[in-house]
């Protein structure tokens, strides 16, 4: 998901240097929101790692 992420926001900055505005603020958002359901996944899953404890024994 953090790639599609990096995708999007390097399309976004193309598409602004080229002078694509729209498509430069569409490809932004969704690059925006991509990265913060992949952050707030990311600390949903290191939450329950840390919660969960060593149960191998490792």
């Amino acid at each position: 998901m953090l790639y599609y992420a990096l995708i999007f926001l390097v399309v976004a900055l193309v598409a602004g240097f080229l002078g694509f505005g729209g498509i430069a603020f569409a490809a932004a958002g969704i690059a925006k929101i991509l990265f913060f359901i992949f952050l707030a996944v990311f600390l949903v899953t290191l939450l329950m790692h840390l919660l969960r404890g060593d149960t191998a024994g490792n």
